[in-house]
């Protein structure tokens, strides 16, 4: 029988090829030799599940159909590292949710089949939010991808006051309406809004949910504000990086964990902002979850 959880999330998990180059990231018609090459879990919900469940929590993942080249080795290291995967379906028709990526360290590039994933040929290739598994949880995670099932699950949130955190979907969304927080990153951001001007966007999407939006940027300053206040900045935490793959899945994981334990805002950001930190000093984020204990080590190097 499924263990209560305490976080349930609703989203992408995936098995991904990783190749880790031994070199800077070629350019077009030139050659790169593959260092180091791994397959394991992925995905903003697989990565999340997996650091949640280091960090201490108990973490149900939902959402994405298992297929026949993925379903025995995700059940097995989901397992492994204390994540329940009990509620996901298996379709053997189906061969199941992966991609590549290639890795220099500072860069990576996600080659997937998403596209034709997504269209409706052949059936969804996820399942709607399990409700009484939601209802269980202390807080929500949603990926905003599944469509109608993203919004699904969002609206039953709102229905019953249970809080969630969901990434990179518009100010006008139904994912975004009712957050407690939205994590929008620089890549959805220059995708979408090519051009915008960031203070501006971020205004907008303040007006359109009583929750906490963030914008990240990488390396640099990110930015978050409620509407009841202004514009308020934080400078990620300086590591030595060895890989920057999972770095924004990590740190919507680090603002789940905050939510969680009902924290401020300030220390939710610094909290988030230091796993990202963690996972960036380490390859790859599901061999070498870091601890609580790091997290926290790192969070006390800089006054709050």
């Amino acid at each position: 029988m499924p263990v209560k959880p305490d976080v349930y999330l609703f989203g992408m998990t995936i098995l991904s090829t990783i190749h880790r180059l031994s070199g800077d990231y070629p350019e077009p018609d030139t050659y790169q030799e593959i260092a180091q090459t791994h397959v394991l879990p992925g995905g903003e919900t697989g990565n999340a599940a997996i650091l949640l469940a280091r960090l201490g929590l108990k973490v149900r993942s939902d959402g994405t159909l298992l297929g026949r080249e993925t379903r025995e080795f995700l059940l097995r290291f989901n397992r492994g590292a204390g994540v329940d995967c009990s509620g996901m379906r298996y379709d053997p028709k189906f061969e199941g949710w992966k991609d590549l990526v290639l890795s220099d360290g500072r860069h990576r590039t996600v080659f997937g089949w998403y596209q034709r994933m997504f269209s409706d040929k052949g059936g969804k290739k996820w399942t709607p939010p399990d409700a009484s598994a939601l209802r269980a949880a202390r807080v929500v995670s949603i990926d905003p991808f599944f469509q109608k099932e993203s919004e699904q699950a969002a609206l039953l949130c709102a229905q019953i006051g249970k809080k969630y955190v969901t990434i990179d979907c518009g100010p006008d969304s139904v994912c975004h309406r009712h957050s407690a927080v939205n994590v929008v990153s620089q890549e959805f951001i220059h995708r979408e809004f090519k051009g915008a001007d960031n203070a501006a966007l971020l205004r907008r999407y303040v007006k359109k949910s009583r929750g906490m939006t963030i914008f990240t940027f990488g390396a640099r300053d990110l930015w978050y504000a409620r509407q009841e206040g202004g514009i308020r900045r934080f400078t990620p935490f300086k590591v030595d990086v060895k890989g920057t793959l999972g770095a924004g899945d990590s740190f919507r994981a680090g603002i789940l964990y905050g939510l969680f334990r009902g924290w401020e805002d300030s220390k939710t950001i610094r909290f988030g902002a230091a796993l990202a930190a963690c996972v960036c000093r380490c390859f790859p984020v599901a061999l070498h979850p870091p601890s609580l204990g790091e997290v926290v080590k790192l969070m006390k190097t800089r006054k709050a």
